[in-house]
């Protein structure tokens, strides 16, 4: 399984299901610092006048970005749900891959990836269509996963999760090769499903639920997992 195949993608976000099922947890049951409000500041600090978001999903943060700062936003996914969803929220939300961004050159002083770079079939393309859509000295936010992000539950399923293309580990190598400046912050905790029931809703919420022995193993009372998140701030 590779979790930048198209097919797998499309799949998995043709429905708001399984990113709702993981998101309730993350809103519910996680412990910690939040990486997306790290993200949500390393946004508002470039005080932009343009933000654009790639693969936006149902559209929360975009929402938030336009709520909370005087950025017009433009929010694109590859899946129409989310789009819809997205627009339901009042934003400016459109269809369009990240391979080939139907922008201009330099149309926006801030552009947002959050998990989603290890989703695109080309990240070398895509990273490059992100440089091109941003104006010199603007900023790319990019939010994505360690290799021990939620190796605790995984570990306990008998699962080994794919090796991600764009992560904690390879992030600012790839980004390094578009961008003048990198930095990286690492946000962790931990998410405690409060029983059996809200550990498999989120097993089978994910990609890889097809690919996990069955059945899921049994316990009783809670259960934690590691959560290891990173935020890139690359600025062009």
């Amino acid at each position: 399984m590779k979790l930048n195949d198209p097919e797998l993608v499309r799949r998995q976000y043709e429905t708001e299901a399984g990113l709702a099922t993981r998101r309730k947890a993350q809103l519910h049951y996680h412990h910690g610092p939040d990486g997306f409000d790290t993200a949500f500041a390393a946004v508002a600090e470039a005080d932009p006048g343009r933000v654009l978001e790639v693969g936006c999903g149902m559209g929360q943060f975009a929402e938030r970005v336009a709520r909370e700062t005087a950025a017009h936003v433009v929010a694109t996914d590859l899946s129409p749900r989310m789009v819809e969803l997205a627009a339901e929220r009042g934003l400016d939300a459109r269809l369009a891959d990240v391979h080939a961004l139907p922008f201009g050159d330099g149309e926006f002083d801030c552009v947002v990836a959050n998990a989603m770079l290890y989703h695109v079939a080309d990240l070398e393309g895509a990273l490059a269509e992100i440089h091109r859509v941003l104006e010199p000295g603007g900023r790319l936010v990019a939010t994505t996963a360690g290799a021990e992000h939620m190796q605790d539950l995984w570990l306990f399923v008998g699962y080994h999760v794919p090796e991600r293309q764009f992560s904690r580990e390879s992030g600012e190598e790839a980004l390094s090769r578009h961008f003048e400046h990198v930095e990286r912050q690492d946000v962790d905790g931990e998410i405690v499903f409060p029983d059996a029931e809200a550990f498999r809703a989120y097993v089978d919420s994910t990609f890889f639920a097809a690919d996990v022995p069955r059945p899921l193993p049994d316990f009783e009372g809670s259960f934690a997992s590691r959560t290891c998140m990173t935020i890139f701030v690359a600025e062009r």
